[in-house]
This record gives structure tokens, sequence and C-alpha cells, in this order.
């Protein structure tokens, strides 16, 4: 019986909190600047682990729509769009492209919480070689004494 109460407030406090609006405001804005890639391998490596926090082109999963999960998701791509945004690129604002190849070179990129969900987005040791690198042509490298490399 308290098994049963347990479930049943549970699932009262799911359905609750399907009330609360925010993470279901799924838009995603219009692209004003790309970068210059330096080649279609690094894009496409980018396109697999990083778009859907790092551009306007997310694609909004099925569990994004659902609390609480869409909660973390919304911080996720908000935060991600923030700090690095290859859809607004040319931003007058930091846009830290220069950051982006040592991110994914320490393994803090793409997030552990991404990658159950995007499989594909799990890159093998060649693949996220080939991304740093990419990307370091591409953006520039932090380790470079801080400077990033400018694209028109």
């Amino acid at each position: 019986m308290k098994l049963v109460k347990l479930l049943a407030g549970v699932a009262i406090l799911f359905a609750a909190i399907q009330i609360v609006p925010y993470g279901r405001d799924h838009k995603n804005p219009p692209v004003t600047g790309e970068p210059q890639w330096d080649s279609p391998r690094t894009q496409e490596l980018f396109n697999r682990a990083c778009k859907d926090c790092h551009s306007n082109n997310t694609v909004w999963p099925w569990y994004s729509f659902v609390a609480p999960a869409s909660w973390l998701t919304q911080v996720d791509v908000s935060f991600g769009r923030d700090a690095f945004n290859v859809s607004e690129w040319g931003r007058p604002e930091e846009n830290e492209g220069e950051k982006a190849a040592e991110e994914v070179r320490k393994g803090k990129m793409p997030v552990f919480i991404y990658l159950p969900a995007h499989p594909a987005a799990k890159l093998n040791t060649t693949e996220k070689e080939e991304l740093v690198k990419g990307l370091v042509a591409t953006f520039g490298d932090k380790k470079s004494a801080g400077k990033g490399k400018e694209k028109d």
C-alpha cells in the first residue's frame, strides 16, 4: 500500500511539473553569420557532436518537451549558444571559438550527459583528433598565446 501511495505521489508530482512553462520554448533564432570552416569534415564532425548546443540549428528531441528533462535541455542549449554559437559568427559579444578545440581536447565537450541520448555525438579517438585539428584551423587555439584565428 505504501508503494502505491509513493507511486501515486510521484505521478502527481510529475504531472504537476509539466505545468511549469520553462524549457519548452524551442526557438531556433535565425542564422546571422557562419564561420568559414577549414574543411567539410570539420563541419560534419562539429554538426554531429556540437551543433545542437552551439548553433541556432538545434534539433529538439522528444524529451525536451517533458519536464524536468526540458529544463536541463533548455539550460544546456542556452549556455552553449551564449558561450559559442556558430550561427551568430561575427557577433560583437565574445564568441569563444578559440576555446572550442581546447574543450574537445580536454574531453569536456560534448558534455557527458548529452552522449547517452545522442550516440552519434560520441567521437572515437581519431574523430576527436580530426575535430580538434579542424577547430584549431577554423577558430584558432587557446593554447596559441590566447589568440584566436580570425576568419572572414
